[in-house]
């Protein structure tokens, strides 16, 4: 599945809070990078609600639809990880994971209650987080003569290049970062001008 050119995310860690018949629905976002980014959060929301019924959640990593999953953790099925889920897709944001605690009030809140309070607490999580918008990234090492030094930098400047590590000497090392949307162009422009090895 190709990169898109950008895609939302959100910024930091939030929380909100949802209640209903006494029962305490206290929902998370994180930003995530992969499983075990996911794995972690889970475990230090075990150790931080040690008495808490269930921590259902749902995350979506990448950009194709193998890339996200839920967990009722115990709740019946599809009525806590498929509405957090929804609520991921629905904002269409990537890289996320969405936790939701729950404190048992007393009272049965039957599947359709269920279904609303995972949401609302996940929406609720939501409202406190910042939504952005993120570019993917490229890296690219090359390796250049010192003399061709200018050369490298004329394509440097005429691109958003970051250069990220760099030696120089005789023969020169640069780490660079560019966005993904124009990776192609800048390898070309480098393979034109510049003989890496």
């Amino acid at each position: 599945m190709s990169l898109p050119d950008s895609y939302l995310s959100i910024a930091q860690p939030a929380e909100g809070l949802y209640k209903d018949k006494g029962s305490k629905f206290i929902g998370y976002v994180f930003p995530v990078k992969d499983l075990e980014d996911i794995k972690e959060q889970i475990n230090s929301l075990k150790e931080l609600h040690p008495k808490a019924r269930h921590i259902c959640y749902a995350y979506r990593l990448g950009f194709s639809p193998e890339e996200a999953r839920s967990n009722d953790d115990g709740e019946p099925a599809r009525s806590a990880g498929k509405p957090i889920l929804n609520t991921i897709l629905s904002l269409n944001v990537h890289f996320t994971l969405v936790a939701v605690v729950r404190y048992f009030g007393g009272t049965l809140l039957g599947v359709p209650g269920l279904i609303q309070a995972y949401k609302e607490a996940s929406l609720e999580a939501f409202a406190a987080s910042d939504i952005i918008e993120i570019e993917p990234m490229d890296n690219l090492e090359i390796r250049f003569s010192y003399a061709q030094m200018n050369e490298v930098m004329k394509v440097i400047k005429k691109y958003p290049i970051q250069i990220v590590e760099q030696e120089v000497n005789i023969d020169c090392w640069y780490k660079l970062s560019f966005p993904h949307r124009i990776a192609s162009e800048i390898q070309a422009a480098f393979e034109k001008s510049v003989e890496t090895y």
